[in-house]
């Protein structure tokens, strides 16, 4: 919040790509403009795989959020970097995968934010018939809607996340970045994402 990588507006809501308008809108890139917040978040992925995936051979970032975190993630490890595209390239090698991968070493993926999870996973199931074995995901953020909770069950991928939105709003609501009329209205949006932007979008 404090350099606006989030900002949280229920009044006036964001419209996403999908087209749900949204009281919220993540932009973990700019974490890469602040060296400090840049590297607490390098530090605090590498401490949760030395903690939770100690045999990790190789870090995978997801195109194109997760490519920067992941390649400081794997030199503050020593580790072998690669990057995984939204799909395989039309021209040349055609790979979806980049970098070196050998079947059997076992893999940690970087992402920056996860909402539904979809594409996150599509990652994992592209390094999944390289032959790689997938220890399991980290991410900065989660919206933490129970479709990303059931995707991620069904592909038997561990997820791990620095925070998450029920976390996030509750903060902005000590730091009385919002009120709490809009905290009421922010964790309803969480519930039930498209319910709440075609209520919006009715009264407006």
């Amino acid at each position: 919040m404090q350099i606006r990588a989030v900002e949280l507006n229920p009044g006036n809501p964001f419209t996403w790509a999908s087209g749900l308008r949204s009281p919220i809108y993540c932009d973990n890139r700019k974490t890469l403009s602040y060296p400090e917040i840049r590297r607490y978040i390098r530090d605090s992925f590498a401490h949760i795989i030395r903690h939770h995936y100690p045999g990790t051979e190789v870090i995978a970032g997801v195109a194109t959020g997760g490519i920067a975190h992941g390649a400081l993630v794997a030199e503050a490890l020593n580790l072998p970097f690669i990057y995984v595209r939204s799909e395989a390239k039309k021209h040349g090698l055609t790979n979806q995968v980049e970098g070196v991968i050998e079947p059997g070493q076992k893999v940690v993926v970087v992402e920056d934010l996860i909402s539904t999870g979809k594409s996150s996973l599509n990652a994992v199931a592209a390094l999944n018939e390289t032959g790689a074995e997938i220890l399991g995901m980290v991410a900065i953020f989660t919206y933490s809607f129970r479709k990303a909770a059931d995707n991620f069950s069904e592909a038997g991928c561990g997820l791990h996340t620095l925070t998450h939105y029920d976390q996030l709003v509750q903060a902005a609501h000590g730091l009385n970045y919002i009120s709490e009329e809009e905290l009421s209205s922010l964790q309803e949006w969480r519930k039930d994402p498209e319910a709440w932007s075609a209520a919006y979008t009715q009264t407006h």
